[in-house]
């Protein structure tokens, strides 16, 4: 191995650990039970914050994921900590979907069923039954895949809508944020959506699931993937009607590695090398949007001819897996380059070298975006994942 990639995979290996070490020391609620809901950009904890069931979900993969690279104890007991918080506040055994948010006491908040959050607990339920195999995390998966099925797919046009009321009626507000469009199908829902299923299909080797996600990545290859331009459509109404966005730099790559791998794990062999072709060109296409300093820029607006100039810390993350991906499958030592620079760009301006994990992100005059160290949409799943993946794929 070249003593360039060593030192990457030693480097990724560390880093790994202080994130793990990050939310250990960090985020771990003690007087409200689960993790915190929030933490500055300063690393203070916000008091009262509503707790997001994304952001517990992802703890829990992440924790469940790394403890196979790790084989540290205290990883699998954090990843057993987040289980029993999503089981016993966020599940709801009533109507059998999930709530958005609670309060930091426990109770309910946002209790819409948004069908991104029960695709991230699927996600997490999987992993972690995979490191303990407690029935009680796949059959909690099992039944939010069947709540999936019977509510959201559509099976007159195919595809996911995107979010219902608690008690699974049609809701006005489907917008995973106030950035998003509020349409009834995203590409960013149905990434997670195809995401979770073939993490499940790891550990669940159901038919039915298999032909699902192998319908789902053709849906997501008619509907999502412009062939012309190598990016990813992102907004549509319910009959496929696409409501033009901005070009999504982060999700771009994050789909170019993530759907081949889904790909693969559904077995298809003629998906996966459809897939496999998808993930270089949507790399090349992801090229448009690394800057000279190796950072990935954050969204691009066709209709504005306007850059988003802003740098955040998950695009990074999966720039790294993407584009490593793309290594893989050519052997073009190019793809290996823009690795090298994105990490050494990371390194620079993304980690916090004295708190620690990763600031948000910084704007193009490198002066820190003020966001979240922890929070609703910052989490250890991105940056983590990046770690993981790396150090599998680099072969000693």
């Amino acid at each position: 191995m070249p003593l360039k990639l060593k030192l990457l995979k030693s480097e990724l290996t560390a880093e790994l650990e202080a994130i793990l070490k990050y939310w250990s020391q960090h985020t771990v609620d003690k007087q409200n039970g689960g993790f915190v809901g929030q933490i500055d950009f300063e690393d203070h904890i916000i008091a009262n914050s509503e707790k997001g069931s994304v952001l517990n979900a992802r703890i829990l993969w992440t924790f469940s994921a790394s403890y196979k690279t790790t084989k540290n104890e205290s990883h699998k007991k954090l990843a057993e900590r987040a289980f029993d918080f999503l089981i016993s506040n966020f599940y709801d055994t009533t109507f059998g979907g999930l709530f958005w948010s609670i309060n930091e006491d426990k109770t309910p908040k946002d209790t819409k069923n948004q069908i991104y959050a029960l695709a991230f607990a699927i996600y997490g339920l999987s992993e972690y039954y995979s490191i303990s195999k407690d029935e009680k995390a796949l059959e909690t998966a099992k039944n939010l895949y069947a709540k999936i099925e019977e509510h959201s797919f559509d099976s007159v046009n195919k595809g996911y809508l995107e979010a219902f009321t608690r008690d699974w009626k049609p809701i006005e507000d489907l917008r995973l944020s106030e950035k998003d469009a509020n349409e009834k199908k995203t590409m960013n829902t149905h990434l997670h959506i195809i995401e979770a299923y073939a993490n499940l299909f790891k550990v669940w080797k159901d038919k039915t699931l298999q032909n699902t996600m192998i319908e789902l990545l053709e849906t997501i290859e008619k509907h999502f993937i412009n062939t012309q331009t190598g990016h990813f459509r992102l907004f549509f109404d319910e009959n496929w009607n696409e409501k033009p966005d901005v070009i999504s730099y982060g999700h771009d790559i994050e789909a170019a590695w993530l759907l081949q791998q889904c790909a693969e794990i559904s077995g298809n062999e003629a998906l996966t090398a459809r897939y496999k072709k998808y993930a270089v060109q949507v790399a090349d296409a992801t090229k448009e949007g690394l800057d000279i300093d190796g950072g990935l820029w954050y969204e691009f607006n066709p209709e504005k001819k306007q850059l988003i100039a802003e740098k955040h810390w998950w695009p990074q993350a999966e720039a790294l897996i993407g584009f490593y991906n793309a290594y893989q499958i050519t052997g073009d030592e190019n793809y290996l380059t823009i690795v090298y620079e994105n990490w050494k760009f990371i390194k620079k301006h993304i980690l916090d070298k004295q708190n620690g994990e990763w600031f948000w992100g910084v704007y193009s005059d490198y002066s820190t975006i003020q966001k979240d160290k922890a929070g609703f949409w910052k989490c250890p799943y991105h940056n983590a994942r990046a770690c993981l993946e790396l150090i599998e794929r680099i072969q000693d």
